[in-house]
């Protein structure tokens, strides 16, 4: 006889959701290494919002404030991870786990 109980294995099959998922769009307008900001545009469902990110401080700020919360956190993930391949002009989107 085992020293470890018998289990008995079932398999069970769980359904994973997937999280909703929304594309954000967005455009760089202007750039200021001399003054360490970036500036630019962000869409995301019926959504629009226009960013500041000094870049140097660490700083994004996001208007208007409708639906802010729901993008200030992945834009500045975005930012932080892309930022020496922005340029003004720029079109660049990525996901939002949500829907929006």
């Amino acid at each position: 006889m085992s020293r470890y109980p018998s289990h008995n294995l079932t398999k069970s099959i769980v359904s994973a959701k997937r999280l909703p998922e929304t594309t954000a769009q967005v455009r760089i307008t202007r750039q200021s290494w001399q003054h360490g900001l970036l500036e630019g545009e962000v869409r995301a469902g019926d959504f629009e919002w226009q960013f500041q990110w000094h870049f140097r401080q660490g700083i994004l700020s996001v208007k208007p404030s409708q639906g802010r919360a729901l993008i200030k956190e992945p834009l500045s993930r975005f930012l932080e991870q892309k930022d020496y391949q922005l340029e003004p002009g720029g079109d660049y989107d990525f996901t939002i786990r949500a829907q929006l």
